[in-house]
């Protein structure tokens, strides 16, 4: 499969994006960002994929997890997001999804990434 080519237009959008992070995205963040030293992932933040930025992205895994904020819970959200998830898919990536209200605790968002099939064989 050759690589999504990757909108221009996204990768001032992805920089911005980095920029303003959320507090449950900052605090996720801070926690993914480990994962390169203790399991050798490389995980991607306001990562540009196609034409969507991805909040965080392990490429090598094809592996999505996004935070969705009460926006993804409108009806224009939830139809965005079933279109922005067909064509990862389509791409061979999968997303796993948290709520902002997820992050409340973190150290569970994360034991719920470890335990993706994605990631097993990496960090056993």
């Amino acid at each position: 499969m050759s690589p999504t080519r990757i909108v221009p237009a996204q990768i001032a959008s992805a920089k911005t994006l980095r920029r303003s992070m959320t507090n449950g995205e900052k605090r996720l963040w801070r926690e993914l960002k480990e994962f390169r030293s203790h399991y050798h992932i490389h995980v991607r933040k306001q990562a540009p994929i196609g034409q969507y930025v991805a909040d965080f992205a392990i490429h090598e895994l094809k592996l999505i997890i996004e935070i969705d904020g009460e926006h993804h819970f409108t009806e224009t959200g939830q139809i965005r997001d079933a279109q922005r998830d067909a064509w990862f898919v389509s791409q061979g990536f999968e997303t796993l999804r948290f709520t902002t209200g997820d992050l409340d605790d973190v150290n569970a968002c994360i034991e719920t990434i470890l335990r993706h099939p994605r990631l097993q064989a990496r960090v056993t």
